[in-house]
């Protein structure tokens, strides 16, 4: 949390400021990915937690790539042990964002033929105990996901990508909208995600989609420190943040 208590904090505080946040906001990270488990990430999950605690924010949700996108995880292995790979990202930042002071949750981005949707609120023995996940459809998994406390995120669902052969949107099996991600690369997918959210009333979520490459940062800023996901997760159903760019 930047609060101006010495010089630099005041400069960035100016800066946020500028660019109409509301200073002392707790920042942190919706969408990141790391080399753990993610094929396509360069930062480890305690190189992430590093990098974000410098850059001021509060906290972070490690979102890796599940079996079923760009996961890093061999395939041929007992389901137990894929998810114990797969979390290791996730376990290293939080070891990290421990000593440092920030805080680390887990969530991930699940994948079916090319749609995206982070997955929040679940842990990895939830997984454990779901090894049929991989073979859900949409509302399948949104059924699942619900029926267990948790929350689905459509993730930058106007982008194209040679691995996104179709835009595909859901409005009944999500709980809301990434409508700003860096990873886009265009403005325009973030406008046409921010119009869809709004016609499904839907709340907006903003990301980094941080795999190591990005110059910038976004996320999501609350006026108090988050304790948990379902804390998060909480306030965001409540409307009780702001969406953050240029970090």
């Amino acid at each position: 949390m930047y609060n101006g208590n010495d010089y630099y904090c005041w400069i960035y505080c100016r800066y946020l400021e500028r660019l109409g946040v509301t200073v002392g906001l707790y920042i942190y990270e919706t969408h990141l990915h790391t080399k753990e488990s993610s094929a396509c990430s360069i930062l480890s999950g305690a190189q992430q937690a590093r990098i974000y605690k410098k850059a001021g924010y509060a906290g972070i949700i490690v979102t890796d790539h599940f079996f079923n996108g760009n996961s890093s995880v061999p395939r041929n292995l007992p389901w137990k042990e894929r998810i114990d790979m797969f979390s290791a990202g996730y376990e290293n930042a939080k070891e990290e964002g421990d000593k440092i002071g920030l805080s680390v949750f887990f969530g991930w981005e699940a994948n079916y033929k090319g749609t995206e949707f982070l997955i929040l609120g679940l842990d990895k023995q939830w997984m454990i105990d779901h090894p049929d996940m991989m073979s859900w459809s949409i509302e399948e998994q949104y059924k699942n996901v619900k029926a267990a406390g948790g929350y689905v995120v459509h993730a930058h669902p106007f982008r194209i990508r040679p691995y996104i052969k179709e835009v595909r949107l859901f409005p009944d099996y999500v709980d809301a909208v990434e409508t700003r991600n860096v990873g886009n690369g265009n403005i325009e997918f973030d406008r046409q995600a921010a119009e869809y959210a709004k016609k499904h009333n839907l709340p907006a979520f903003a990301g980094t989609d941080a795999h190591g490459y990005e110059k910038e940062r976004i996320g999501m800023g609350f006026n108090k420190k988050i304790n948990s996901i379902q804390d998060f997760i909480d306030n965001v159903k409540q409307g009780e943040y702001q969406l953050i760019s240029n970090i």
